[in-house]
Order: C-alpha cells, then structure tokens, then sequence
C-alpha cells in the first residue's frame, strides 16, 4: 500500500484514508513519516487542546514580549491563535520545515535537538510552559534550525506568519520585548558553546546540570532542584558525551552527596556541587 502510495497509484478515496503514523521513540523515521503526511496534506495534531479563552489569555500574559500588550489586545491576539494538542514524544516542529508558524507552549514540556545523517541526536535546549520558539525564522524567513519534540504531553499555541508580522513586527512595543528576548537567546547559545569547549567530559557534565540548574531550577533549603525531568541519554546528549560516560559521572556525583535523585526522578543541586562547578 505504502508502495502504491508514493508512486501515485492508490485512488483519492483510500489516500483519504490512509494516515502514515511515526514509530516512537524513532525520531529520524518518524521525521520521515511526518514530511510524508505533509505531502498527502494530512496532519497528526488536528487534536484541538480544550482551553478556555481566560485560560489563553492567561497564558499570553505571562509570555515575557506580550506583557505591555493591553487588555484589548491581548483579547484580540487570543482570537487569531489556534491550538493543538501533542503527545509525548510526538514531533512538532522538523528541521526545515517552511516557516509558517510561531509556537507559544501553553502546558507541558519540549526539547529542542538536531538529527545526524546516522539518526544520533543532538540536544541543543528545552522549552516549558509560558516559553516559545519558531519567531527566528518567522524574523528571518529561513526555515527551521532544529527539530521540536513533546517530551510529555503539550498544549501549544500557533501564530501564523501573516499575524505574526501584523500583532507582534508592527508593534513597537512587542518588537522592543523581542529584541531583547533574542538576545537572550543569543546569550544562551553562547553558554551552550562554553560548554561544549571544555575538553573534559566531567567539567561538560557538571556544567550542564549547572546549566539546566539556572534555567530550570527551583530553590529549596536541600539546594536547587531541577524540574525538567531528565535522563541520563538527555544529560549525555546535551554535554556531548556517550551515555555511558554520563551515567558514570552522574552515580559519582551521587554517591559523593553533591546531586540526589528524587522520587519524583527530578534531580536536586546540592550546595557542594556548585561549590566544584565554579568555571561557567
């Protein structure tokens, strides 16, 4: 049938029928799959998210270039953003994909990697709710430079380009708020960068959880526990070591008393770690 499909040969009625789904966990064949559907003009996340018009607002609110937005306006802009619904592990967003939309995560988590030729992975940050992405390339017109993933099930809002450039690169003050949040994200990249330059694998361990610490951290009088829920394959990812490498360090520093392991799988920072991880 698949066969059938991509030489053109299966009739309009079965086409409409027929929906390609991505293996889990399989992101370089389920990117694949996806770009497949596109062609067909199918798509996996016409799942409207049940939210309320106060709960958008809500949320539109506490996206940081939308603050100096008025009531008014902010009613209005909920009325132009459609809503979707991703499943964990579900692909949102594929490297190269044509820029058409900026996303607005309104519940639940995602993280941003690139996708070697050999199917590796490549983890370049993570976003949480209130967070967005897809507005450099809305700025620029390049298509996207990483690939987007629901780490656990995800309400996102979607703002088309046409209304990305009428409510957010014609107003002065939303495009004032973005300036300022690309250069953070600019900043970001180069602590990432930092991090990769060391040439040793605990010190870009050690950094990244330092990292993720600052970012994603919440304080309590044990230290600093990191909310994004991570495994060893994402730490390993994101510091540019094997798995393997990761584990090692992360059961040491463990065992040492500098980092514990919660019930919860969440990963608390004790004071002494971040007294040994003074170099970023």
């Amino acid at each position: 049938m698949l066969l059938n499909l991509l030489t053109g040969r299966l009739p309009l009625v079965e086409m409409s029928c027929f929906f390609l789904r991505p293996p889990r966990g399989n992101y370089k064949d389920a990117i694949v799959t996806q770009k497949l559907n596109s062609v067909l003009g199918l798509s996996m996340h016409d799942r409207k998210a049940s939210k309320s018009t106060a709960s958008t607002i809500n949320i539109l609110r506490s996206v940081p270039f939308f603050v100096s937005l008025s009531d008014e306006e902010i009613s209005n802009l909920s009325q132009i953003i459609s809503q979707k619904s991703f499943s964990k592990n579900e692909i949102i967003l594929v490297e190269e994909d044509t820029p058409n939309y900026m996303y607005i995560i309104y519940s639940g988590k995602v993280k941003v990697l690139q996708i070697s030729a050999d199917g590796r992975e490549k983890v370049l940050t993570y976003h949480k709710k209130g967070e967005f992405f897809g507005e450099m390339a809305l700025v620029d017109g390049k298509t996207s430079p990483a690939t987007i993933i629901a780490i656990e099930d995800t309400d996102i809002g979607l703002i088309h380009k046409t209304d990305f450039e009428t409510y957010i690169l014609k107003n002065e003050k939303v495009l004032r708020q973005l300036t300022s949040l690309l250069c953070m994200r600019l900043r970001e990249a180069w602590l990432m960068i930092k991090v990769l330059s060391f040439a040793d694998a605990e010190q870009r361990v050690r950094a990244t959880l330092k990292l993720m610490s600052v970012q994603y951290g919440v304080k309590d009088q044990r230290g600093t526990i990191i909310t994004m829920k991570l495994t060893h394959r994402d730490i390993a990812s994101y510091s540019s070591v094997s798995r393997e490498t990761a584990t090692r360090l992360i059961d040491r520093f463990s065992r040492d008393g500098e980092i514990e392991i919660l019930d919860s799988k969440n990963i608390l920072i004790r004071p002494s770690f971040l007294e040994k991880t003074t170099f970023l």
